[in-house]
């Protein structure tokens, strides 16, 4: 099974895994205080989803911030977000924290025999190396179940609605991915997906800032992706952006933030998957890319 098949083989598995998705006890409002999320690539956007879903109330950081300000985690419960457990920066952290609770899919991983607690991810998928969707989505929604009460919404329409908007859209090699306190982690997935997949140049970024930074790197053809209920100001936004030649991709999301926020998971999924069909390709660009997967996995193993 080649790469890209076994990509769209593990975002048809996501409809399934949702109906059985097993969700934490969220931690007291007390403890949130004194919590903080960590982890990279994929890890990190789920960490930064239960720093919005908690209103602010715990903190992100960047393990190799921690590593670095070693004092920010002694007095801390640190819970470190890792599909593979086996990221060297969060295994240095993890001995110094006052508590390190591991979220993790390898119960045998460096990651977890050095943590005081395991929570234990086990979506299937077809075990092949390729771009992350249902391992995401899991350690997501883990992520924010120790937050707050999650219902998880029928997402049997969700998936449906988001495959036929991605069918419709056009992308160019050059996409800015725009959203909210909610959808700005999905914004960083979205990027990540072109760049694992394509290999695409993508920026993430709220949708204020881009008005101040990105956009003065736009130029016309260029993509916008807003992740954000259509209103009044988005509205004016993508019409300016539209009047100077940038092609603005503003689906219409559902109601709801977790029905949101899985839209856009899908949604980010399916346009880069369609992408590479679109393109002929048969692996992802990070695998084929041997060189710099060299160079990433040097830095992060």
């Amino acid at each position: 099974m080649d790469t890209i098949e076994a990509f769209e083989k593990d975002i048809e598995l996501q409809l399934d895994f949702l109906k059985s998705f097993k969700k934490q006890k969220p931690i007291s409002k007390t403890l949130q205080k004194n919590t903080l999320f960590t982890g990279s690539g994929d890890s990190l956007i789920s960490s930064l989803l239960a720093e919005s879903f908690s209103d602010g109330l715990v903190r992100v950081m960047d393990p190799l911030d921690l590593y670095k300000n070693k004092h920010l985690v002694k007095s801390k419960r640190v819970y470190f977000v890792s599909i593979s457990g086996n990221t060297i920066t969060n295994i240095k952290v993890a001995k110094l924290a006052k508590k390190s609770i591991a979220i993790t899919s390898k119960s045998d991983s460096r990651l977890a025999k050095v943590s005081d607690d395991v929570i234990l991810l086990d979506a299937p998928t077809h075990h092949v190396f390729t771009a992350g969707s249902i391992t995401f989505l899991e350690s997501a929604l883990t992520c924010i179940s120790l937050i707050k009460p999650l219902s998880i919404p029928k997402s049997d329409g969700i998936f449906r609605k988001a495959k036929s908007d991605a069918k419709k859209t056009r992308v160019s090699r050059k996409i800015y991915v725009l959203g909210n306190l909610i959808t700005f982690p999905i914004a960083m997935f979205c990027a990540a997906k072109f760049y694992e997949v394509m290999g695409y140049d993508v920026h993430y970024c709220k949708i204020e800032q881009f008005s101040h930074m990105e956009l003065f790197s736009a130029s016309p053809g260029d993509t916008v992706i807003i992740f954000e209920a259509k209103n009044p100001h988005n509205r004016q936004l993508a019409k300016n952006l539209n009047q100077v030649g940038i092609n603005v991709i503003h689906p219409n999301l559902p109601s709801g933030k977790i029905s949101q926020m899985l839209y856009c998971i899908f949604f980010s999924q399916l346009i880069a998957l369609n992408e590479a069909r679109k393109k002929h390709k048969k692996d992802c660009h990070f695998v084929t890319a041997k060189n710099i997967r060299n160079v990433s996995n040097q830095m992060i193993y």
